[in-house]
C-alpha cells in the first residue's frame, strides 16, 4: 500500500530496481526534502516565528523580498552544501551561483531552486511552495562555473517543488513519471500518495492573471476570449477561471485535476520575453508537467528545448493539459 511507502523508500526503489538514479542523487534529493520540511516549519509558524513581512531587501530580480524567502533560501544553501552530492547552487534570491566551499567535497551535481515561490501570499496565508531542479555537472574543469548551469531543460535529472498547504506536499520526477508525498508530521517523513500522476488532455479550467488583458498579445486573447464565450461560443463548452498568483499552486491543482496555466508575454516590458524564470520555474515545472502527460511550452518552443543564455533568463509561460497548450501555441505559430 503506498501510504507505508517513504520517500527514502521509493528512491531506494528507483536506484535498486530500475537502476534509474544513482546513490548521490538519491542522498541529495532525500537532503532537499528534509530542507523543504524545515522551510514547512518556518511557513506554518507565520507571525509566532515572527516570519512574516518584508525584510527590506531586493533580490537580483528587483523585487522586494520577503523574510520567508531569504530564511528558505538559508535553509537550502546551509542543507546541501555540506553533503558531497553538489559543485554548486543558483538560486532566484541570489545574484549569481554558489560553489561549494572548497572546505567540503564537491559532487556532480548542480541544484537550483525557488526557495520561496508566490512569496506575495505569504502574509495572507495562501499557499506557496519550493521549487528545484537537478542538473548533471559537464564533465571537464574542476571549477564550477555559471555556464555549467546553462543547460536546456531537456537535460535535468531530476525535478519538483514543495508545496506549503494545508497539507505539505512533495511532488517529483526522476524521469519516470510523477509521484506525490505527503508530509506525515507524526512520523516526520514524507510519505508516498500518489503514483503516476496523470494531467487529463482535456479541461474547462484556466488560470491567468485577468488583470493583465489589455497587455495581451493577440493569440492569448483570442484563446481567452474564446473560453470566455463558453458553451455558446466556438469551443461549446463553458471555462472556469481559477488564479492563485502562486505558480506552484496553480501547477499543483493542474496536476491534480488538469487544467492549462499561462503567465504570456505582454507588453507592459516588451524587452522581456516573459516574468517567469526560466532555469527556477519553467524548466522543473515544465518537465513535472510532461512526465504527467501534459505540455509545456512559450508560445512558439517546447520549453525544455530552449537553451538558456543567463542565469536568471525570463520566458514567457504555457503549460498544462495537452490539447490546450496545443491550441494555444498553434494561435502564437500561426499569428
Amino acid at each position: 500500500m503506498s501510504h507505508h511507502i517513504s520517500l527514502t523508500r521509493y528512491l531506494v526503489e528507483r536506484q535498486r530496481e530500475d537502476g534509474l538514479i544513482p546513490g548521490n542523487l538519491r542522498l541529495l534529493l532525500e537532503v532537499v526534502a528534509r530542507a523543504c520540511k524545515s522551510i514547512s516549519h518556518a511557513v506554518n509558524k507565520g507571525a509566532l516565528g515572527g516570519v512574516l513581512g518584508t525584510a527590506d531587501t531586493e533580490n537580483v530580480q528587483g523585487e522586494v523580498q520577503k523574510k520567508l524567502d531569504i530564511i528558505a533560501n538559508e535553509v537550502l544553501i546551509e542543507a546541501n552544501e555540506w553533503g558531497g552530492h553538489l559543485a554548486g547552487m543558483a538560486s532566484e534570491e541570489m545574484d549569481t551561483i554558489l560553489s561549494v566551499p572548497n572546505r567540503y567535497p564537491a559532487g556532480e551535481y548542480l541544484l537550483l531552486f525557488d526557495p520561496l515561490d508566490g512569496s506575495s501570499n505569504i502574509d495572507v496565508n495562501v499557499s506557496i511552495g519550493t521549487i528545484f531542479s537537478v542538473l548533471k555537472k559537464p564533465e571537464g574543469g574542476a571549477e564550477v562555473g555559471e555556464q555549467d548551469f546553462l543547460q536546456p531543460g531537456r537535460q535535468q535529472v531530476a525535478a519538483g517543488y514543495c508545496i506549503y498547504g494545508p497539507q505539505t506536499t512533495l511532488v517529483l520526477t526522476v524521469g519516470k513519471g510523477v509521484a506525490m508525498f505527503t508530509l506525515d508530521r507524526e512520523q516526520g517523513s514524507f510519505v508516498l500518495v500518489q503514483e503516476h500522476v496523470q494531467i487529463p488532455p482535456d479541461t474547462q479550467e484556466f488560470a491567468i492573471n485577468m488583470s493583465n488583458m489589455r497587455h495581451w498579445d493577440a493569440p492569448v486573447k483570442r484563446y481567452i476570449d474564446e473560453c470566455l464565450a463558453g458553451k455558446e461560443g466556438p469551443r461549446g463548452k463553458n471555462f472556469n477561471m481559477r488564479w492563485i498568483a502562486s505558480m506552484v499552486a496553480d501547477v499543483h491543482r493542474i496536476l491534480t485535476r488538469g487544467g492549462v496555466f499561462m503567465y504570456p508575454w505582454d507588453k507592459r516590458e516588451p524587452h522581456k520575453p516573459g516574468k517567469l524564470r526560466l532555469m527556477y520555474e519553467a524548466n522543473p515545472m515544465g518537465w513535472l508537467v510532461e512526465q504527467a502527460g501534459g505540455a509545456a511550452t512559450n508560445g512558439r518552443e517546447r520549453i525544455l528545448d530552449i537553451a538558456p543564455t543567463e542565469l536568471h533568463q525570463r520566458v514567457s509561460v504555457i503549460l498544462g493539459s495537452k490539447n490546450e497548450v496545443e491550441r494555444v501555441t498553434g494561435y502564437h505559430l500561426n499569428a
